[in-house]
């Protein structure tokens, strides 16, 4: 305001008038008229009319709070005197709460001199020169619907639900205070907001105030219907319902706790993406809305349009996600009792194609398939064996006894049953004999070990929109801690995201950071592996699928490669794992159980067995 003073001050010599020599000025009355205006002294403001003080301050008044205006500023542009009249020009500039718009606009009024005094010659056409007599001024605000996000081929992943939106016609009400009021207390609504929202909206047509998905609305219209004048439409709408992919994120809407949080301003049809990708895209996909200001006659029809700013429409995401892997994901989890999780990701792209979890039973998964930091257990040997077939020393086939017990720098490693002292390395690995990994890691130094889990990305920076875990792999400064490293134990943890870009790695050749957009950039790498040692990981994978205790999984068909193992989690609490890759697609298989059986390598059947 201190800002707009100055202003006006400033404007006083620019102003001009005629007969200022033998005549009084009628400038300093327009000055102050507008002065007031401004400053919300609507009744001085009046006095210095000639119309009825009460009558004109309500007008004054009114004018801008029809428009929920946050801010007015006036600046005189010119006084023009002719005798006993005279016409005053300026410049208006309101500050509108919606989008942060401004609407500037020119007017003009006629002055008259009475008993030796100016005074403006009031009519509603002194506030906006399109108003006449029982005219108003109104906003219209519309939001356009928000952008969707899609599958990779384009279709949304939020399908079609029941949307409730609670509204008002404004010009039915008894008393628009106390709806406002009432709604206000029901929703926690600002209620001056509420108001404004509804005094400027036109009166004849219908206003929603609030949308509220089937369970809110269930829950809350039993307090809402005893709102004076409020009733309910229902449209359908892609909004509410993420069950086929959680990673969507929730949607808010108007008296979402996180617009308030933030101190945006109440504006019926906004919505805010509350987690997820809605929430990490929510300008992209909410966009802005248009809005008008009209004029609007005394039986509610719309007079004119005064004024107009286009909005930015909602632009839908699309995501890397295969809508038929996904939902073969999520009918393999909601086909078991217990909790698991499952991603699978393209293997020449990094391309995320499907991410589902499902949390039953009494045990849960931490995290989700992004961000949970898990032991891998045994499926951590694909890293291991690579670190082992790299160092130049052993095959598939070089003699490797797999132990019942094994001791390793001090730390006692078991493994039941054992195998026969013919087994083999590739044995060993098909079997999940962690004696026998946790024995030959003595062949390896840290660094080696180290060196493999960063070329399979392990402990990367992924530039992923949600948050997500690449893995991590402690320090390994004795044998012991190497010995459990080797296995996926000790200070290992990865993320079942993590363990599919390993088996990704194999299949591929080559590394690659996930993607969960369409739009992120693609990095990738080549393993260090040559070819043939490249080759024989693949026939140890392929091994574990046909003749170890992951064989549920060797569907006919295209070949499935894979690793599985087990790892305790808590007491009477095992986490099952099988990562693995078949045709193009790599991924990873986590369930929680009360026993030691390779469940998730079944899970893995179903799940591929779904895939089209």
């Amino acid at each position: 305001m201190a800002g707009a003073l100055v202003l006006l001050g400033g404007l006083v010599g620019i102003g001009f008038s005629t007969d200022f020599g033998t005549e009084s000025s009628a400038e300093p009355v327009v000055q102050a008229f507008l002065l007031d205006w401004q400053q919300g002294h609507y009744t001085d403001a009046a006095k210095l009319t000639n119309g009825q003080t009460m009558a004109v301050s309500a007008q004054l008044s009114q004018a801008y709070h029809n428009l929920n205006a946050t801010a007015l500023f006036l600046s005189l542009t010119s006084v023009r005197q002719h005798g006993s009249t005279a016409e005053a020009t300026f410049s208006a500039t309101v500050d509108l709460s919606g989008g942060g718009h401004q609407w500037q606009y020119d007017g003009k009024f006629a002055l008259v001199r009475a008993g030796g005094s100016w005074r403006v010659d009031w009519a509603p056409s002194v506030i906006q020169p399109r108003l006449g007599p029982g005219d108003r001024l109104a906003v219209v605000t519309k939001f356009s619907p928000r952008g969707q996000v899609t599958d990779a081929a384009g279709q949304p992943l939020v399908p079609l639900s029941g949307t409730y939106y609670a509204g008002v016609y404004p010009g039915r009400l008894k008393d628009a205070r106390t709806t406002a009021a009432s709604f206000g207390k029901v929703t926690g609504l600002n209620t001056a907001q509420v108001l404004g929202q509804i005094s400027s909206a036109p009166p004849q047509q219908f206003l929603p105030l609030l949308a509220l998905d089937p369970a809110d609305f269930s829950t809350q219209w039993s307090a809402l219907s005893r709102v004076s004048g409020l009733t309910v439409q229902v449209a359908q709408t892609r909004l509410f319902n993420y069950d086929m992919f959680n990673q969507v994120g929730q949607v808010g809407t108007e008296a979402s706790p996180l617009l308030h949080e933030e101190g945006a301003a109440y504006e019926p049809g906004a919505t805010v993406g509350q987690s997820g990708l809605e929430q990490a895209y929510q300008n992209m996909l909410a966009g802005t809305p248009d809005m008008a200001i009209v004029v609007v006659n005394a039986q509610g029809r719309t007079e004119a349009t005064l004024w107009t700013s286009r909005g930015v429409p909602g632009k839908s995401l699309q995501t890397t996600i295969e809508a038929p892997v996904q939902s073969a994901a999520s009918a393999a989890l909601n086909a078991i009792p217990s909790s698991g999780e499952i991603v699978a990701v393209d293997s020449a792209t990094g391309h995320i194609v499907a991410v589902a979890g499902h949390q039953a039973g009494d045990l849960t998964l931490p995290g989700n398939p992004l961000t949970g930091r898990v032991a891998p257990g045994i499926p951590f040997t694909i890293v291991s064996a690579a670190a082992l077939l790299s160092d130049g020393g052993l095959e598939p086939t070089s003699p490797l006894p797999c132990q019942n017990v094994a001791n390793v720098g001090g730390q006692t490693f078991t493994y039941s049953p054992g195998q026969p002292s013919s087994s083999t390395f590739g044995s060993d690995f098909a079997s999940g004999c962690g004696t026998a990994f946790a024995t030959v890691s003595l062949r390896l130094s840290s660094s080696d070990l180290a060196a493999a889990a960063k070329d399979f990305g392990v402990g990367a920076s992924w530039d992923l929109p949600l948050p997500a875990f690449s893995g991590s792999l402690s320090a390994t400064s004795t044998d012991a801690s190497l010995a459990a490293a080797a296995i996926g134990s000790g200070g290992v943890r990865m993320s079942p995201l993590g363990m599919a870009l390993v088996a990704a790695a194999v299949d591929a050749g080559s590394g690659h950071t996930p993607a969960l957009v369409q739009s992120a950039p693609n990095t990738a790498w080549q393993l260090s592996l040559s070819p043939g040692q490249l080759t024989a990981l693949r026939g140890l994978m392929r091994g574990a699928v046909t003749s170890g205790p992951a064989r549920v999984a060797n569907l006919p068909g295209t070949p499935v490669f894979g690793q599985a193992g087990v790892v305790q989690a808590g007491t009477n609490a095992w986490l099952s794992w099988f990562v693995g890759y078949r045709g193009t697609m790599a991924f990873a298989v986590l369930e929680a159980g009360h026993t030691q059986a390779q469940a998730a390598a079944s899970l893995a059947a179903s799940f591929l067995s779904h895939v089209k």
